[in-house]
């Protein structure tokens, strides 16, 4: 009975292994993932209770959720003397459905409204600011520079190989890549969504996951770097600009504008008033010359009519 107990043993564990190693979210480095039954695997965000779904991208107010946990919730050790360094991100506060809330608040009481994008859009005051809805990102631009190729890259190549990027690492549609231009170095990419069914990522959470990617901090599970190739040769992203434009236009209040106008109008004012006060200090200065020669040539003239008989 021994040597088939071990047998049985040893085929439940040969069974049991691949579906534990299976439990993972490939679409989120932070998901804390359990085998909750046979072939289920149930996938949670790091540091709450909120379920992850692995076969889409998590939405990017959940993500930064997640890069805010303390370090020991998100690991099971934490070096000595260790400090997190924040560098002034902020907590967001997200709907259960993972969207951004219209406002967002620090821990110092101080609040703002962002955009869909979790983009602040209003200038930040005191916990009495109301944000009277989530104001949505309709369009992303993404700009970006690339090192140097073996050879000349052309216009439908770099097209086709960033629209597959982007259709299948970060399952966007193609329907949303409004536009691509290139001219070597410099590539645009222009995201436009107007609305965002049940069913479509958010081309805020396509630009987060893309800006991860370039800045070697992925949030994909897979330790791979992003690599971009058009045809055979490896683009190389050096640099990288995004560009947030909502449905509406930013509610800054003109106190900054007005402030910038002062000291616009005081350098105006200051450059004049020193511009007349120098025309009038020459004006002055040839009056006086002027004078100076005109009773110089009048003495002169006068001198040899005092000498005749």
């Amino acid at each position: 009975m021994e040597p088939l107990f071990g047998v049985v043993l040893g085929l439940i564990l040969a069974v049991a292994s691949p579906a534990d190693d299976s439990c993972t979210c490939a679409t989120n480095k932070w998901a804390v993932c359990a085998q909750d039954g046979p072939g289920n695997c149930t996938c949670r965000l790091a540091g709450s209770d909120h379920p992850v779904d692995c076969s889409t991208l998590t939405p990017k107010c959940l993500l930064m959720r997640a890069e805010m946990t303390p370090l020991r919730e998100k690991r099971l050790w934490r070096p000595p003397q260790g400090v997190l360094d924040s560098n002034g991100i902020y907590k967001p506060d997200c709907e259960d459905s993972g969207a951004f809330k219209a406002r967002q608040c620090n821990q110092s009481s101080t609040c703002w409204c962002v955009n869909s994008a979790g983009v602040r859009r209003t200038e930040r005051a005191g916990s009495s600011l109301s944000c009277s809805q989530l104001v949505r990102t309709r369009w992303i631009y993404i700009e970006l520079t690339h090192g140097r190729s073996s050879k000349a890259l052309r216009v439908p190549d770099v097209t086709k190989a960033l629209t597959w990027l982007f259709e299948s690492r970060y399952k966007l549609p193609p329907r949303y890549i409004a536009a691509i231009k290139y001219d070597p170095p410099l590539i645009q990419i222009r995201l436009h969504q107007d609305k965002k069914p049940r069913w479509d990522v958010d081309i805020a959470d396509v630009a987060y996951y893309f800006e991860k990617d370039v800045n070697n901090d992925s949030v994909f599970r897979s330790s791979s770097q992003l690599s971009v190739s058009v045809n055979g040769d490896a683009l190389a992203i050096e640099k990288l600009w995004i560009y947030y434009v909502d449905e509406k236009p930013p509610e800054f209040c003109m106190r900054q504008l007005a402030a910038g106008i002062s000291a616009v109008v005081t350098v105006v004012l200051l450059t004049a008033g020193i511009g007349l006060a120098a025309l009038l200090v020459l004006r002055w200065l040839r009056t006086r010359t002027y004078r100076k020669f005109e009773c110089k040539e009048m003495r002169e003239i006068k001198a040899p009519s005092s000498e005749l008989p």
